[in-house]
């Protein structure tokens, strides 16, 4: 899949679940969870157990599109493109995170928390931009910053949820990325997988709203 191919889904979808847990079947039973809630776009942090085998066990389905999280140089890049990653998801602005992305055909997604990171990492070659963590003003802040900046795809991560992903879309979020409201930890200690494959519907109905 193509960085452009990447985009034109994920502004349809308008949602990825990201997992980050401390174990890696519950981890893949976590995300079979969200699977069946809908998400066709699932992102594994690099910090979970594992996480390469998950990638390469997820990528292989038909209608899933498989990234990575965390990534924090241009070895983890490669590593999960290896794996199947077709979008690379990190923390902060890395030019060499994004170029690494570029070189191996996949999109990246860099943590920004500013308008000037922001164009730093559009500049420097990312499709999207990853608003982390959370501004105060959420949605109204990301209206802010594309009233001068609408070239801007950004996606926040942080501070997202069932009750508030479409105030964030409104405000012109390019589309939203689940994590701890998503897969609340005590769930999957509980495996409380239904619980999971009911807010993961919950979750991508209100950002397709």
């Amino acid at each position: 899949m193509t960085p452009d191919a990447f985009i034109d889904l994920l502004s349809h979808e308008k949602a990825s679940a990201i997992l980050r847990t401390n174990d890696q079947e519950k981890a893949a039973k976590a995300m079979e969870a969200a699977i069946r809630g809908g998400f066709k776009i699932i992102e594994f942090t690099l910090t979970v157990p594992g996480v390469f085998d998950l990638v390469r066990d997820f990528s292989r389905r038909e209608g899933l599109v498989v990234g990575t999280g965390t990534v924090m140089d241009a070895e983890q890049a490669q590593q999960s493109v290896e794996a199947g990653a077709r979008f690379l998801v990190s923390p902060v602005v890395d030019e060499l995170v994004i170029g690494a992305a570029n070189e191996l055909g996949v999109a990246s997604m860099p943590g920004t928390h500013t308008p000037t990171e922001m164009l730093r990492a559009h500049r420097a070659g990312a499709q999207l931009c990853k608003l982390f963590p959370a501004p105060s003003g959420g949605p109204n802040w990301v209206r802010a910053v594309l009233g001068p900046m609408p070239f801007l795809k950004i996606v926040p991560t942080n501070g997202v949820d069932q009750h508030n992903a479409g105030e964030w879309i409104a405000a012109g979020a390019f589309a939203a990325g689940f994590v701890a409201p998503l897969f609340v930890p005590g769930d999957i200690a509980a495996e409380r997988w239904d619980v999971i494959e009911e807010r993961a519907a919950q979750c991508l109905a209100a950002a397709q709203s």
